[in-house]
Protein backbone atom coordinates (compact mmCIF):
# COMPACT_ATOMS: atom_id res chain seq x y z
CA UNK A 1 0.00 0.00 0.00
CA UNK A 2 3.04 2.27 0.08
CA UNK A 3 2.68 2.91 -3.66
CA UNK A 4 -0.99 3.81 -3.20
CA UNK A 5 -0.15 6.25 -0.40
CA UNK A 6 2.50 7.87 -2.61
CA UNK A 7 0.07 8.21 -5.52
CA UNK A 8 -2.53 9.66 -3.13
CA UNK A 9 -0.07 12.29 -1.86
CA UNK A 10 1.11 13.25 -5.34
CA UNK A 11 -2.46 13.48 -6.64
CA UNK A 12 -3.66 15.47 -3.61
CA UNK A 13 -0.76 17.93 -3.90
CA UNK A 14 -1.29 18.29 -7.64
CA UNK A 15 -4.97 19.04 -7.06
CA UNK A 16 -4.05 21.68 -4.47
CA UNK A 17 -1.65 23.31 -6.92
CA UNK A 18 -4.28 23.32 -9.68
CA UNK A 19 -6.83 24.88 -7.31
CA UNK A 20 -4.33 27.53 -6.21
CA UNK A 21 -3.49 28.40 -9.81
CA UNK A 22 -7.20 28.54 -10.62
CA UNK A 23 -7.88 30.93 -7.72
CA UNK A 24 -5.00 33.21 -8.76
CA UNK A 25 -6.14 33.06 -12.36
CA UNK A 26 -9.71 34.07 -11.51
CA UNK A 27 -8.49 36.82 -9.18
CA UNK A 28 -6.37 38.20 -12.01
CA UNK A 29 -9.36 37.96 -14.34
CA UNK A 30 -11.53 40.01 -11.96
CA UNK A 31 -8.75 42.51 -11.24
CA UNK A 32 -7.91 43.04 -14.89
CA UNK A 33 -11.57 43.49 -15.79
CA UNK A 34 -12.65 45.84 -13.00
CA UNK A 35 -9.46 47.59 -11.92
CA UNK A 36 -7.60 47.88 -15.21
CA UNK A 37 -10.67 48.08 -17.44
CA UNK A 38 -9.32 45.57 -19.96
CA UNK A 39 -10.05 41.91 -19.26
CA UNK A 40 -7.21 39.47 -19.71
CA UNK A 41 -7.68 37.35 -22.83
CA UNK A 42 -6.42 34.01 -21.55
CA UNK A 43 -7.90 33.76 -18.06
CA UNK A 44 -11.34 32.48 -19.04
CA UNK A 45 -9.91 29.66 -21.11
CA UNK A 46 -7.31 28.75 -18.49
CA UNK A 47 -9.95 28.64 -15.75
CA UNK A 48 -12.08 26.34 -17.89
CA UNK A 49 -9.24 23.90 -18.53
CA UNK A 50 -8.12 23.94 -14.90
CA UNK A 51 -11.70 23.20 -13.82
CA UNK A 52 -11.77 20.21 -16.17
CA UNK A 53 -8.54 18.89 -14.67
CA UNK A 54 -9.71 19.44 -11.09
CA UNK A 55 -13.02 17.71 -11.78
CA UNK A 56 -11.63 14.66 -13.53
CA UNK A 57 -8.52 14.18 -11.40
CA UNK A 58 -10.60 14.92 -8.31
CA UNK A 59 -12.91 12.08 -9.30
CA UNK A 60 -9.92 9.73 -9.42
CA UNK A 61 -8.69 10.95 -6.03
CA UNK A 62 -12.11 10.56 -4.42
CA UNK A 63 -12.49 7.13 -5.98
CA UNK A 64 -9.18 6.11 -4.46
CA UNK A 65 -10.33 7.29 -1.05
CA UNK A 66 -13.70 5.52 -1.52
CA UNK A 67 -15.45 8.78 -0.69
CA UNK A 68 -17.43 9.05 -3.92
CA UNK A 69 -21.16 9.60 -3.92
CA UNK A 70 -23.03 6.34 -3.52
CA UNK A 71 -26.58 5.28 -2.91
CA UNK A 72 -26.38 2.84 -0.05
CA UNK A 73 -30.05 2.07 0.58
CA UNK A 74 -29.83 -1.39 -0.99
CA UNK A 75 -26.40 -2.45 0.31
CA UNK A 76 -27.22 -1.50 3.89
CA UNK A 77 -30.12 -3.98 3.87
CA UNK A 78 -28.01 -6.87 2.60
CA UNK A 79 -26.00 -9.37 4.59
CA UNK A 80 -22.24 -8.86 4.99
CA UNK A 81 -21.44 -11.62 2.48
CA UNK A 82 -23.83 -10.17 -0.10
CA UNK A 83 -22.45 -6.68 0.47
CA UNK A 84 -18.97 -8.01 -0.27
CA UNK A 85 -20.18 -9.60 -3.52
CA UNK A 86 -21.97 -6.37 -4.49
CA UNK A 87 -18.79 -4.33 -3.84
CA UNK A 88 -16.85 -6.75 -6.05
CA UNK A 89 -19.38 -6.41 -8.90
CA UNK A 90 -19.48 -2.62 -8.60
CA UNK A 91 -15.68 -2.39 -8.67
CA UNK A 92 -15.53 -4.58 -11.79
CA UNK A 93 -18.18 -2.44 -13.50
CA UNK A 94 -16.32 0.76 -12.58
CA UNK A 95 -13.10 -0.71 -14.00
CA UNK A 96 -14.86 -1.72 -17.23
CA UNK A 97 -16.35 1.76 -17.61
CA UNK A 98 -13.01 3.44 -16.94
CA UNK A 99 -11.21 1.14 -19.36
CA UNK A 100 -13.66 1.60 -22.23
CA UNK A 101 -14.79 5.20 -21.80
CA UNK A 102 -11.88 6.91 -20.13
CA UNK A 103 -8.74 5.00 -21.12
CA UNK A 104 -9.65 3.76 -24.61
CA UNK A 105 -12.10 6.54 -25.53
CA UNK A 106 -9.98 9.23 -23.90
CA UNK A 107 -6.84 7.99 -25.62
CA UNK A 108 -8.61 8.08 -28.97
CA UNK A 109 -9.73 11.66 -28.26
CA UNK A 110 -6.17 12.66 -27.34
CA UNK A 111 -4.82 10.96 -30.48
CA UNK A 112 -7.38 12.60 -32.79
CA UNK A 113 -6.81 16.09 -31.37
CA UNK A 114 -3.05 15.54 -31.58
CA UNK A 115 -3.15 14.36 -35.20
CA UNK A 116 -5.45 17.23 -36.18
CA UNK A 117 -3.15 19.63 -34.31
CA UNK A 118 -6.07 21.32 -32.58
CA UNK A 119 -5.10 24.22 -30.35
CA UNK A 120 -7.05 26.32 -27.90
CA UNK A 121 -8.06 29.77 -29.08
CA UNK A 122 -6.44 32.05 -26.52
CA UNK A 123 -3.60 29.99 -25.06
CA UNK A 124 -2.63 28.15 -28.26
CA UNK A 125 -2.27 25.08 -26.06
CA UNK A 126 -2.62 21.72 -27.84
CA UNK A 127 -6.03 20.32 -26.87
CA UNK A 128 -4.44 16.88 -26.65
CA UNK A 129 -2.71 18.14 -23.48
CA UNK A 130 -6.04 19.26 -22.03
CA UNK A 131 -7.75 15.95 -22.86
CA UNK A 132 -4.82 13.86 -21.59
CA UNK A 133 -6.36 14.05 -18.13
CA UNK A 134 -9.14 11.65 -19.17
CA UNK A 135 -7.03 8.52 -19.79
CA UNK A 136 -4.71 9.42 -16.89
CA UNK A 137 -7.68 9.60 -14.52
CA UNK A 138 -9.11 6.38 -15.95
CA UNK A 139 -5.84 4.56 -15.30
CA UNK A 140 -5.72 5.92 -11.76
CA UNK A 141 -9.28 4.79 -11.02
CA UNK A 142 -8.56 1.32 -12.43
CA UNK A 143 -5.43 1.12 -10.27
CA UNK A 144 -7.41 2.11 -7.18
CA UNK A 145 -10.14 -0.43 -7.88
CA UNK A 146 -7.64 -3.24 -8.49
CA UNK A 147 -5.92 -2.25 -5.26
CA UNK A 148 -9.30 -2.37 -3.46
CA UNK A 149 -9.99 -5.83 -4.89
CA UNK A 150 -6.62 -7.14 -3.71
CA UNK A 151 -7.10 -5.63 -0.26
CA UNK A 152 -8.85 -7.86 2.25
CA UNK A 153 -11.90 -5.98 3.58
Amino acid sequence: MKIRDTIDKILANFLVVIMAVMVLNVLWQVASRFLLGTPSSFTDELARYLMIWVGILGAAYVSGKNMHVAIDVLPSRLSAATQKKLKFIVRILVMLFCLTAMVIGGSRLVYITYVLDQKSAALQLPLAVVYMVIPISGILIIYYKISDLLKKD
